[in-house]
């Protein structure tokens, strides 16, 4: 085979698509090529017999460029970002690879390099890096990664600020799902889009993962970074357009800056995707800052979630029920209960049902918790001997969520069977802000559980924003004023007319009313003297175990 000659080879690398620079181990310039000229704007004859250093930005500390040559005389070769200058005196970041070369009996360093500042990729960049995005044409996680590690090394020496954000698009999946992968890549083709429209030029947008987005943001003041969360997260408000169809879309932000929120790149991006994961617990479609006592939170959340998955599971034994009792105010009589569903957890102690109810409701677990609850109170009522005080209701709270459930129906119907055959009357609870929220299909299930003899009762009553009318059209029996108008009774004029124009309304509509929480004798007296029907709370029992009641 014929040697490659000298003219060859000045025609193989001018004609290179990549600027590519020629170095001796003494680090002397000794060939460019045309391309060479274009990205950084010098001519061949400016930096031959120069040191490659006429090339650097200033940006890296001495550490990173040791770190270059050790990766060199180790493997042979290094690759990776870095920021240069141009003959303009403008910092870019470029892609480059070094690796040595022998050519006529000399050692040589070949630097092929690249712009990667330049966001409007060619096709022959992206058929030939790892480090982009083919569907969006963004930088990839690996590629970001290495941006934002350049940006830290950057801003070490100055007062700059940046930030980094973390955009996931809410239920991106259910497009998928219900539209193909194909429509799913151009909705987030248009995704990208907008989000590159709500960034200036000099940021950086990166696809981290499927609907995984990410940003480094310059600031002048940190007090600009609200108006850019509040843009990214209004900017899908409107609908994303494909093909002319409409699709809606939410996002949930988070963001960290630099240097409060991170001094490495890793913590930055570690930090703006917990506080977008915040965001979510916060529902979605909004945004939040970085701060370390919500995050805390936030992980006492997810420990306590992954505690009560955990439970659910393989660790029923953890879960009991306690029964507070209800009295008729007029006889003293014990004229029902309801049953409260306990956790208590090896590490975690004695877990508060307004912690870990939420937790099941947000995640997903509520009809798994439901089951406890059932699978808890059958054992009981096989346990005790319930064959008395026929007539007595027995109370469970249902969250709404589960109402459109079609699990539902095979796990209460039983359990109703089971109630009645002790002679007990079914009541289910659902908190009026949740019923508000309730579709006409909802409500009408609960139509069918009050034809089939359940009790239907309004749950913290007072608190939501039931009119007449709609009050009037639901399916319900049972009003439960909520305890924070009890437990003023007789402290301030105003509870007591509150709790007298419940009852009023409640005898209009032909309702039973049960107050909640009374803790001492005038509020029981005076829900006496306001012709309450029924109450409960610690001054007549405490919830208890079904055993301890006095049940006959």
């Amino acid at each position: 085979m014929q040697a490659l000659t000298e003219q060859d080879f000045k025609a193989l690398v001018d004609n290179h698509p990549r600027a590519i620079m020629l170095s001796t181990p003494d680090a002397v310039i000794t060939y460019v090529n045309r391309m060479f000229q274009a990205v950084t704007g010098y001519r061949p004859e400016e930096v031959l017999g120069r040191a490659p250093s006429v090339l650097s930005s200033g940006l890296h500390s001495p550490e990173f460029y040791q770190a270059m040559w050790e990766s060199l005389n180790e493997s042979g070769r290094w690759e990776g970002l870095i920021w240069n200058r141009r003959k303009s005196g403008e910092n870019y970041p470029q892609w480059l690879t070094i690796y040595p070369v022998d050519y006529q009996s000399k050692r040589l360093y070949a630097g092929v390099f690249m712009d990667v500042g330049e966001l409007a990729a060619s096709d022959e960049r992206l058929a030939t890096l790892a480090y982009y995005d083919p569907l969006t044409e963004l930088p990839n996680r690996s590629l970001f990664q290495e941006f934002l590690k350049a940006r830290v090394n950057q801003r070490k020496d100055t007062a700059d600020l940046f930030a980094v954000l973390y955009i996931d698009l809410d239920f991106f999946k259910s497009v998928n799902d219900l539209h193909g992968h194909d429509c799913g890549d151009r909705v987030l083709q248009q995704a990208a889009a907008c989000i590159q429209a709500v960034v200036r030029n000099g940021d950086v947008i990166a696809r981290l993962s499927g609907d995984e987005f990410a940003a480094i943001i310059e600031l002048d003041t940190e007090d600009q970074l609200n108006a850019v969360c509040e843009r990214m997260t209004n900017v899908f408000r409107a609908p994303v357009m494909v093909e002319h169809r409409e699709y809606f879309l939410s996002a949930s932000v988070g963001a960290a800056i630099y240097p409060n929120h991170g001094e490495t790149a890793g913590e930055l991006l570690q930090n703006a995707d917990r506080a977008m994961y915040t965001a979510k617990l916060a529902g979605r479609a909004c945004y939040r800052i970085y701060s370390a006592s919500e995050i805390q939170h936030g992980q006492q959340q997810q420990r306590l979630s992954e505690a009560l998955v955990a439970s659910l599971k393989v660790a029923p034994e953890e879960f009991s029920v306690v029964y507070q009792p209800q009295y008729d105010l007029a006889t003293g009589a014990m004229a029902g209960m309801e049953a409260l569903l306990r956790w208590q957890h090896p590490e975690l102690g004695a877990v508060s049902p307004g912690d870990f109810v939420p937790v099941a409701e947000q995640r997903g677990h509520i009809h798994e918790l439901t089951e406890q609850l059932i699978r808890c109170i059958r054992r009981d009522l096989e346990a005790c001997a319930v064959d008395h005080g026929r007539g007595r209701r027995l109370a469970i709270n249902i969250s709404a969520r589960q109402i459109a459930d079609g699990r539902l129906d095979g796990l209460l119907e039983p359990f109703f069977e089971r109630v009645r055959q002790v002679g007990w009357q079914p009541e289910i609870e659902i908190t009026e802000t949740h019923l508000m929220n309730l579709s006409r299909r909802c409500l009408d299930k609960l139509r069918e559980f009050g034809d089939k003899g359940v009790v239907v009762a309004i749950d913290d009553f007072g608190t939501g924003y039931s009119s007449l009318a709609y009050l009037h059209a639901l399916p319900v029996n049972v009003l439960k004023i909520d305890q924070q108008f009890v437990q003023r009774l007789g402290q301030d004029g105003r509870d007591s007319r509150i709790v007298s124009a419940i009852l009023a309304i409640a005898e209009a509509l032909s309702l039973e009313v049960v107050a909640e929480g009374i803790e001492t004798e005038i509020q029981k007296r005076k829900l006496q003297e306001l012709n309450c029907h029924r109450g409960q709370g610690y001054l007549m029992a405490r919830p208890s175990p079904l055993s301890e009641l006095p049940l006959d």
